[in-house]
């Protein structure tokens, strides 16, 4: 666990060296969200399943995602909610762990945990709502995915605020597949890790 949790460690430190000058295409964007929710989702997995107790299970999920932040700006982070639209985890608002968001709605009305639930429930995708940005504490139209975490009536999910992010990939001169191969190297290291 203590070496996942170097690993998590430098991969936030890659990820956060600046270059916001840095074009980003939409669709890479996207795809680094879902490399970076199934990568944490199967490696949680694996923690998970040799845990009986619910308790222990939350905690140990609260501390897994609580200290990841990515982008260049930080404003990437992992969230986690039971089926029932209860907050298991949510990295930059603690304050919600424990509540049912079931009635949650945005500043357009949308049902936003509701909707996250569905989507996890059928297979997993995006979901587009409004969030508070960490950074400008303000809610933001912002482009979520979610799936489940196998094994578990969890489901995790990350996104990203449309926009924000030209300095998505922060180190000068990293590609799309670039980035998502650092990503597969740390989803490999976290397995070798539960192995």
């Amino acid at each position: 666990m203590i070496l996942l949790v170097m690993l998590v460690g430098t991969y936030k430190v890659a990820l956060a060296r600046e270059n916001l000058e840095a074009p980003v295409d939409a669709s890479c964007e996207r795809q680094m969200v879902v490399t970076m929710v199934k990568s944490i989702a199967r490696g949680l997995a694996e923690i998970l399943r040799f845990m009986p107790e619910e308790k222990e299970r939350i905690q140990t999920i609260r501390r897994f995602i609580a200290p990841i932040r990515f982008y260049a700006d930080e404003s990437g982070y992992f969230y986690v909610y039971d089926l029932e639209c209860v907050n298991i985890a949510h990295a930059t608002q603690p304050d919600l762990q424990g509540k049912n968001l079931y009635d949650y709605q945005d500043g357009q009305g949308k049902y936003v945990i509701r909707k996250l639930a569905k989507k996890a429930k059928t297979g997993g995708g995006f979901v587009e709502f409004c969030w508070e940005n960490p950074n400008t504490k303000e809610e933001e139209r912002k482009i979520g995915y979610v799936e489940m975490i196998p094994g578990t009536n969890y489901f995790i999910g990350s996104g990203l605020y449309p926009g924000r992010h030209s300095a998505l990939f922060p180190v000068q001169g990293c590609t799309c597949k670039e980035t998502q191969q650092l990503i597969q190297f740390v989803d490999a290291a976290t397995q070798a890790c539960l192995s």
